[in-house]
């Protein structure tokens, strides 16, 4: 489980590290009919490996602030890693 804090709009998407006790993402997608979750859905799915359908928005799918269930993941992938120890 994680808890997300989406920024859309962002020159591009990225995940940026922690934002208080949430992970930090940046999206290109426009907050407007599902694009900046079905970005964010992508994203993480290509960051842990793992199909879109392992993917689900679990609560917060109309605001900022999300929590995500990634289903199929036991340990962190490489650039999750990097981007969380830089901003220790």
């Amino acid at each position: 489980m994680l808890e997300v804090r989406v920024q859309p709009r962002a020159s591009r998407s990225a995940v940026e590290g922690l934002h208080g006790d949430r992970l930090r993402v940046r999206l290109q997608a426009p907050p407007v009919d599902g694009r900046a979750n079905d970005a964010l859905i992508t994203l993480l799915a290509t960051t842990f490996d793992v199909p879109r359908s392992r993917v689900r928005i679990e609560r917060g799918a109309s605001g900022r602030d999300k929590r995500v269930r990634i289903l199929g993941t036991t340990s962190l992938p490489p650039p999750l890693a990097t981007a969380l120890s830089r901003t220790r």
